[in-house]
This record gives C-alpha cells, sequence and structure tokens, in this order.
C-alpha cells in the first residue's frame, strides 16, 4: 500500500513540475537569444530580427506574445530600439522582473545582470571568464536607447551587412576591460570591429541581441 501512495505521489509532482514550467515560461517578456542569425549583424534587418525573437520565443513556450528585437536603426525613418519594446514590466525566463517600465530599464532601477539577462532557455549568456565569451550584444543603440544621428555606422547598415560597417554592443554581463560606465553598460559598452560573424567573435560575441515582448 505505501509502495502505491509513494507512486501516485511522486507521480503527481512530476505533473505539477511539467505544469508549472510552462506558466512560467509563459511570463517571460525578456530575453537575450540563445543564438544569433549566423551571418554576423545581418539579421535582415529589423524585420528579420524581430522574426528570430518571435521564433526563439515559440520555441520556449512563449510564442503567445509578440515580441521585438532591442535594435535602434539610422538614417531616413530612424527607429530608437526603446520605442519599440512596449512600456513593460518585463520578466526574464524565470519570472523575475528585470525593469518596470521604459525609463527603469534605461536607469539605475534595472535588474540586469549576468544572473538576470537569460536566453529564452533560461540560461545566462556566457560572459567574461567563460569559454567562448559572448557577452556583446547587438543593439546600435546608445545607453538611453536612442539611435546615433552622426554619420558613422553602428547598426551594420541597419542590421543587413555581414562585411563592411559596424554595430554599437551592450555586455550582457555588466563586465568589460575596466571598471567604467561604458564596459557595464548592457546596451552601449563599444562598437564591434566589423559585422561578420569572425569580427564579432573577435572581441566576444555571437551575433546575439535581446528580445523584448510589446504586450
Amino acid at each position: 500500500m505505501r509502495t502505491v501512495q509513494s507512486l501516485v505521489g511522486a507521480f503527481v509532482v512530476s505533473l505539477l513540475a511539467v505544469s508549472a514550467a510552462p506558466a512560467q515560461q509563459n511570463q517571460m517578456s525578456f530575453f537575450a537569444t540563445s543564438v544569433g542569425s549566423g551571418m554576423g549583424a545581418n539579421l535582415g534587418g529589423l524585420a528579420g530580427a524581430d522574426k528570430h525573437c518571435q521564433t526563439l520565443a515559440m520555441a520556449a513556450g512563449a510564442g503567445n506574445r509578440t515580441w521585438r528585437a532591442y535594435l535602434s536603426t539610422q538614417g531616413a525613418g530612424a527607429v530608437n530600439a526603446r520605442d519599440r519594446i512596449g512600456k513593460g514590466p518585463w520578466r526574464n525566463a524565470k519570472g523575475v522582473v528585470i525593469a518596470q517600465s521604459v525609463d527603469d530599464l534605461h536607469g539605475a532601477k534595472a535588474n540586469l545582470a549576468k544572473e538576470t539577462i537569460l536566453t529564452e532557455k533560461g540560461q545566462p549568456v556566457k560572459g567574461r571568464g567563460d569559454t567562448p565569451n559572448e557577452h556583446d550584444t547587438l543593439t546600435g543603440s546608445q545607453m538611453n536607447g536612442t539611435a546615433y544621428t552622426d554619420n558613422m555606422d553602428h547598426t551594420c547598415n541597419n542590421w543587413t551587412s555581414s562585411s563592411t560597417g559596424s554595430a554599437q554592443l551592450g555586455h550582457s554581463d555588466r563586465m568589460g576591460l575596466s571598471d567604467t560606465v561604458e564596459a557595464r553598460s548592457w546596451n552601449s559598452s563599444h562598437p564591434s570591429k566589423g559585422c561578420s560573424q569572425q569580427n564579432l567573435a573577435s572581441t566576444g560575441g555571437a551575433g546575439l541581441f535581446y528580445c523584448f515582448a510589446t504586450n
């Protein structure tokens, strides 16, 4: 009898664990992509990047939301990353709130660190001290989440180039070569050395970027 009760109890616990996982995953409204496009900073423009976010979210059980890549563009019709991600609040794959609003996201109240900037799979991005380091994250943005307005390329030709150009990068682990505001920035640390997959890998990147649910 005790054996039967034990088996039933274990079965119930297993069911609860399985049912809890999708529920927690469905809370997710922010993640760093676990993989990039494979073509460096050529993401197929904003539309291609958004589709990548949606695809990864769907595989993780959060495809019921509308996902947008945290990326700015330049030139005519320039887009600010901060203006395309909804109003918040946003939760990572473990249900932890990383920011309540757009202003909080770009200010001191943001709960952003290696432990909270998780992929859609609920894993931290490899950073300094890990092999390989993949903390360089594509954003094309200034620290306040807006696009650059100068004549330099900060977006690898608006996310369509895997050769010439450069992209502004953030550090997903909030760590760099020095203890400066830039090195600790999650969205605007330094420019890339180029737009190819090899260029991005040379400074500690893999073509990853951030995704936010707008609803």
